[in-house]
């Protein structure tokens, strides 16, 4: 889950233990665990719908705000899904929870590792209804790291969701790192990438 970076040391130290978030469908469960990357993970105590006037200073407080009305101000100026419905979401800290894809991300593979690494994007590429995406993905991130998701998925002809979803099961192979905005290759990726001649875009968009 992303947070700026302002907002790190509160989660870290525990005075920041709640998000709103504008979301056309929940993005997050009850018990679920979530990468705050580089701090590690938080888990959600819970979530549900609520609305703008329902936020108080003492929600505002915990959320890294001085009033309500400044995170009222935030959630209204917030670039993702406007008119969205909007979520209450508490958490709370895993301080020294270990974070194994983040591990991963940051290993190099070998020869061998490589072409497993090949293999499994082939597989996926020949099961997808759409066709082959894992390369227009990767490559895209590459030539437009710290890029928005919304541009990337308009590049693809993509909506914003669907392209999120796909970016996801390539971090779950290491292959990507989220940023506050956009992302990059990880290590891995950039291992991988820099070793297999890249193919075209699709429509040979840039």
């Amino acid at each position: 889950m992303l947070f700026q970076q302002r907002f790190k040391p509160g989660i870290r130290d525990g005075t920041i233990t709640l998000t709103f978030r504008r979301w056309s469908r929940p993005q997050a469960v009850a018990g679920g665990r979530y990468r705050v990357p580089p701090i590690g993970f938080i888990e959600v105590t819970s979530i549900e719908r609520t609305t703008l006037r329902a936020i108080t200073d003492a929600d505002a407080r915990r959320s890294g705000f001085d009033t309500a009305d400044a995170l009222r101000t935030a959630l209204e100026r917030a670039p993702s899904a406007p008119g969205a419905p909007l979520y209450r979401v508490d958490f709370r800290y895993l301080a020294g929870a270990p974070d194994a894809r983040a591990d991963l991300a940051r290993s190099v593979p070998d020869a061998g590792g490589l072409d497993e690494l090949n293999e499994r994007l082939d597989a996926t590429d020949r099961r997808s209804p759409r066709g082959p995406w894992t390369w227009q993905i990767l490559n895209l991130i590459s030539e437009h790291p710290e890029r928005r998701a919304g541009d990337l998925a308009t590049m693809l002809g993509w909506d914003t969701p669907t392209f999120k979803s796909h970016v996801r099961r390539l971090k779950t192979l290491g292959l990507t790192d989220s940023l506050e905005v956009g992302y990059r290759l990880s290590p891995r990726g950039r291992r991988l990438h820099d070793t297999r001649q890249r193919p075209t875009p699709a429509g040979g968009r840039r």
